[in-house]
């Protein structure tokens, strides 16, 4: 099929083609079309695929006119990409499309294309890394989430503090005054689940006493029309719970993980805030590098790239559909920016074989089996069932890719 390809504009990587095909081809395609329905259509006084084809191209010909249509467009299409030598980022959109029976078809393709990246400065960066020092106050602090994690709530009668877990009777007068019977509230205090004022005239009663007082409302409440307003405000205040820590001692010690004394847990919490700031500092290393190269080397990414990343993600936070539009245009910097980064991971595995290989996949394989003490086609076969082999290899690669560029450029100690 002879066609008519006309480039209508080339932006970075977005491209527009005017087709056109020839009316002959079109004629040619309806004509398929209509023996095709012939075939596997009934119609009365006719057996099944004997009707005339001009018969069935009277009654059909709508929809033996959209089937030729669109044949041409795909088989059109398939022909722009293979004359063109394009390589597609995703499906192509098909716009003003044009077509009177005896005249040519023409359409406008709109579509992006693979970023065409060089990358022609890698080396000669400079990053600062920064890893904090693992200070006896964080270690301590460490210790104490620990022992938060296995608190408990005990009952007190007392009035209540802050960081209590109260249980209230509360209601609060209506506009004529009016006081509504009361709602059962659990109530942490401070943490920002009662406005301060009514906090406050909780922490007024014992546990059985009722209080009732005015209580302003903040001037910043959300609802604005009751910003700065005052109600008269009744509470009951029900129970009151105290979180009890538990000792620090080394039954505490057994009870977190396999250490057999306080001074083991301390050890042990020093060595893995050690790794975990390890960690940190070596992924920011990695972002600053990655950061500098893409700056150095500029290119476009498809926005189709971008929207599939932000609709992944806002699947993976299950952002709600009313705010997805708001998530996509907060989220689409960081999304561009990261499609860029995997776009240089990619070029640079290719253009330097960096890319993991079988026996690279293997031997993580490994790795993990002896790390869980299992047969190694054991964490294979539930890697590959539950889809996440791409992933180790895509880990691998990137952790080689990384290794390269840090032997050509400079990490400082900050």
């Amino acid at each position: 099929m002879t066609i008519t390809i006309t480039p209508t504009e080339s932006t970075g990587v977005q491209r527009r083609l005017q087709v056109a095909v020839p009316a002959d081809a079109v004629s040619a395609a309806e004509d398929k079309a209509a023996k095709k329905y012939a075939t596997k259509v009934r119609m009365p006084g006719f057996r099944q695929g004997k009707a005339p084809a001009a018969v069935v191209r009277k009654k059909f010909a709508e929809a033996i006119r959209q089937e030729a249509i669109e044949t041409i467009v795909n088989d059109a299409f398939k022909q722009v990409i293979s004359d063109e030598t394009l390589k597609l980022a995703a499906q192509p959109h098909v716009h003003d499309l044009k077509f009177e029976p005896g005249t040519d078809l023409t359409f406008e393709l709109h579509f992006e294309v693979r970023p065409d990246v060089v990358l022609s400065q890698v080396e000669g960066f400079t990053v600062t890394r920064t890893e904090p020092a693992v200070t006896e106050d964080a270690v301590t602090e460490q210790i104490d989430r620990l022992r938060e994690q296995k608190a408990t709530w005990t009952p007190v009668s007392e009035k209540a503090l802050p960081g209590d877990m109260v249980t209230v009777q509360l209601s609060t007068a209506d506009a004529d005054g009016t006081m509504p019977e009361s709602r059962e509230y659990r109530i942490t205090l401070g943490g920002g689940q009662a406005i301060p004022g009514i906090e406050e005239l909780i922490m007024e009663a014992a546990p059985g006493e009722t209080v009732e007082r005015p209580v302003k409302w903040p001037d910043d409440f959300p609802d604005e029309t009751q910003q700065g307003v005052s109600k008269m405000t009744r509470v009951t205040l029900t129970d009151v719970k105290r979180k009890l820590l538990p000792e620090l001692d080394d039954a505490f010690a057994r009870e977190v993980g396999d250490f057999d004394s306080v001074s083991a847990l301390t050890d042990g919490v020093r060595v893995d805030m050690s790794a975990h700031f390890k960690r940190e500092a070596d992924a920011e290393v990695r972002a600053k590098l990655i950061e500098q190269v893409i700056d150095a080397n500029p290119f476009d990414v498809p926005d189709a790239w971008v929207r599939q990343l932000i609709e992944g993600y806002g699947r993976m936070y299950q952002i709600p559909e009313e705010e997805l539009g708001r998530f996509a245009e907060e989220f689409r910097p960081m999304a561009a920016r990261q499609v860029q980064r995997d776009v240089i991971i990619d070029t640079l595995a290719e253009r330097e074989s960096l890319k993991a290989s079988e026996s690279d996949i293997d031997a993580k394989i490994e790795e993990l089996a002896k790390a869980r003490n299992v047969d190694p086609g054991q964490v294979y076969a539930q890697l590959q069932k539950g889809g996440r082999l791409p992933e180790i290899e895509r880990e691998l690669t990137e952790e080689r890719v990384f290794t390269w560029l840090l032997e050509r450029n400079t990490v400082t100690a900050g």
